[in-house]
């Protein structure tokens, strides 16, 4: 799933600015502002310390009680509204930020091909979405933070430190090299184990989308204990590595605890004689110590970025793997216009592998111009691939595709596909209203136009059933419906669209009897004047198809009508006994029947299955 592509910090911090946050540029300039006048009211606050001690408490200047009051009061007030204006401001740009990750990161993953899919499982890619970008926004949120009101407000207490004394500022900051290697090591060791948490919460999606998604097969199974084994393994797994995340980002703010008490125990051993001996006041002590200690909080807040970075470092990675993995079916440059009439589809001598495997193997057929044209064969034959093929799901390793004449990779990709109308065994209904899965968001489709779709595809039958109508919410992958109410809706939606090609794969493969006959009326009435495609291992639902191309290995090895390749014998006539006639008769003649005779001492004739199975996989 991730090929653990690593890049260093100052690419991606670069690559974050100029994607989403540079177009946040003034709001950001403000937030800046306010964060420097929230770290600037630290240094004001600790330089006050000196007049108070010294000119008040010390000196007895009564006069001036009030007014170091109202400056401590004016000091704290600019802090709370500055503190209030730059949170709200970064937030909005974090938020915006975020969205607007999410939605390019979506809208490049629904452009990547079924392969991409594959070695990418919807729960990988949900944590991609959500999670990683999520953190991501919090970390740059805070990285903002430290550099502008944290960094400003250290600037300016180390500032009022060294006016009071060159030589205390430098003791404070004495043991700041010795955490220099240190703090690379933990760096490091946070990075890794962020890579490690983001995969394993990764696996958590992805074990939790199958489980949801495959509960009832679960039950069935009885796999309970199973599922949850597993899912508890890899929660360890994700706890201790976020333990040890955690560990490492919390050495860099210790060390810096541990830095500044050696710092204070040098001023307090080289200062407190310079106080004793009075080339020093009380007033310049406090002031010292007050900032001094003020950039406790902002340096231990500073150190924790660097971790906290880290983090966010392992999943714009993850993020940037995705958002760079390249597009592998993309338009031409100049594409050529779509057919506007009713085409015909022609493939010649396509071939396509996957890896070692070979899917296709020079594969010819011509399906005519408003005629069914049926694909049989035994699984793995190719039938489903060639609907890919059709529509750009994939691209052939060789060979050409051609629809009314023109090459599909010819052609720009959505006009390509606004040619077909697609009903397949897994009828995939979104968690939204009955009518928005037949819309599909269009706003110009009228009652008139509706209804007509709704009576033909057979919706008008159990809509008086619905308590709200076409308002009616069809649940989480239309489950509030039946398997043939599906079915009509997503029918319903090919009516909708309106396209000159059709694509049928197993329409009616997992309904009842009764619901195939109605899904059957409804895609005969769908397949009217159009070019339709149909994959069937049903060979009742394509007797009446114009041309049944029979396919064997990646190959069209037969074609004709559905008595032409009965009376031909073969793979069709095989499939077609295997499922109608028990094996006792080949053709529907009434008069005929064919007779197996047993001798004692001839070698009995090959199964049936093992005929087929001869056809197929060879002798």
């Amino acid at each position: 799933m991730s090929s653990g592509q690593t890049y260093s910090s100052a690419p991606l911090m670069r690559w974050l600015w100029r994607g989403y946050l540079k177009r946040h540029t003034s709001t950001l300039a403000v937030a800046v502002l306010l964060m420097t006048l929230e770290g600037a009211s630290l240094g004001a606050l600790a330089k006050l310390m000196q007049p108070m001690f010294d000119r008040v408490f010390v000196g007895g200047q009564e006069n001036l009680l009030w007014i170091v009051g109202l400056v401590l009061v004016a000091i704290f007030l600019v802090r709370a509204i500055a503190g209030v204006g730059q949170k709200v401001l970064l937030t909005r740009i974090a938020q915006r930020s975020a969205a607007n990750m999410r939605i390019d990161l979506l809208d490049r993953m629904m452009q990547q091909d079924g392969a991409f899919h594959q070695n990418h499982p919807p729960g990988f890619l949900v944590q991609r979405v959500q999670s990683d970008v999520s953190a991501v926004g919090d970390v740059w949120r805070a990285i903002i933070t430290g550099a502008g009101r944290d960094f400003i407000g250290l600037m300016v207490l180390l500032g009022v430190a060294i006016s009071i004394d060159p030589v205390w500022a430098l003791l404070a900051c004495i043991g700041i090299p010795m955490m220099v290697l240190p703090a690379a090591f933990a760096q490091r060791f946070v990075r890794r184990r962020a890579r490690e948490a983001r995969d394993l919460g990764a696996r958590l999606s992805t074990r939790l989308d199958e489980v949801f998604h495959g509960i009832v097969q679960i039950k069935l199974n009885a796999m309970e204990d199973y599922q949850s084994r597993q899912y508890r393994d890899i929660t360890q797994q994700f706890v201790s590595t976020e333990v040890r995340s955690a560990f490492g980002n919390s050495a860099i703010p210790a060390m810096v605890d541990i830095i500044s008490g050696i710092g204070f125990m040098a001023v307090i051993l080289y200062g407190g004689s310079e106080i004793l001996s009075g080339d020093k006041t009380i007033g310049q002590f406090m002031t010292f110590f007050t900032a001094m200690g003020f950039t406790f909080n902002p340096l231990r807040r500073l150190g924790g970025i660097s971790g906290q970075w880290q983090v966010a470092a392992a999943a714009l990675e993850r993020i940037k793997e995705l958002m760079d993995a390249p597009l592998r079916l993309v338009s031409p440059q100049a594409p050529l216009p779509a057919p506007t009439t009713n085409p015909d589809i022609m493939l010649n001598e396509v071939s396509l592998s996957f890896g070692e495997s070979q899917v296709l193997n020079g594969l010819s057929l011509h399906a005519k111009a408003g005629q069914t044209t049926a694909l049989v064969g035994a699984s793995g034959a190719g039938k489903s691939t060639v609907f890919n093929l059709l529509t750009r799901l994939l691209d052939p390793s060789s060979g050409e595709v051609r629809i009314g004449g023109v090459a599909t990779s010819d052609m720009a990709i959505p006009e390509l596909r606004k040619l077909f109308s697609v009903v397949s065994q897994e009828a995939l209904l979104f968690d939204e209203t009955l009518r928005e899965n037949i819309v599909l968001g269009r706003t110009d489709v009228t009652d008139a136009a509706l209804k007509q779709v709704l009576d033909a595809a057979h919706i008008s039958d159990f809509l008086p059933q619905l308590e709200q109508g076409l308002d009616t919410p069809v649940g989480p992958r239309g489950s509030a419906l039946s398997g043939g109410q599906r079915q009509r809706v997503v029918i319903a939606r090919a009516l909708l669209r309106d396209t000159p090609l059709l694509l049928l794969d197993e329409a009616t493969s997992a309904l009842d009897a009764q619901s195939e006959q109605v899904v059957q009326d409804a895609l005969e009435h769908l397949s009217q004047g159009r070019t339709t495609i149909v994959i069937a291992h049903r060979l009742s639902t394509i007797r009446n198809a114009d041309k049944i191309i029979v396919m064997e290995r990646g190959r069209a090895v037969d074609e004709g009508t559905h008595n032409e390749l009965l009376s031909r014998g073969g793979i069709y006539a095989d499939l077609y006994r295997l499922q109608f006639k028990d094996g006792k008769t080949v053709l529907e003649e009434p008069r005929k029947r064919v007779i197996w005779r047993r001798a004692t001492t001839a070698p009995r004739p090959p199964g049936l299955l093992q005929r087929i199975g001869q056809r197929l996989f060879g002798s």
